[in-house]
């Protein structure tokens, strides 16, 4: 499992090799379930897990700041 604070700390372009890397992973974990029963079922719930931590950070750095809503619910509409 990695932190959200050691995924925050990369840039963006190390966040989409981590994620491609993921997918990977994901990917052959799902092929070995087929095969053959896993020693570690744990690590696919993990894997997936981690790949959500990586969008949304991912989602985060790209959106536009937004306006405090303690500040929205305050001002005065026309």
């Amino acid at each position: 499992m990695t932190k959200p604070a050691d995924i925050r700390a990369k840039t963006s372009d190390e966040l989409d090799a981590m994620l491609l890397d993921l997918r990977k992973e994901q990917f052959n974990l799902r092929f070995q379930r087929a095969a053959a029963p896993q020693e570690r079922t744990d690590r696919i719930r993990v894997v997936r897990r981690d790949i959500a931590r990586v969008k949304t950070i991912l989602r985060q750095k790209a959106a536009p700041p937004s306006r405090p809503r303690a500040a929205a619910a305050t001002s005065p509409e026309a």
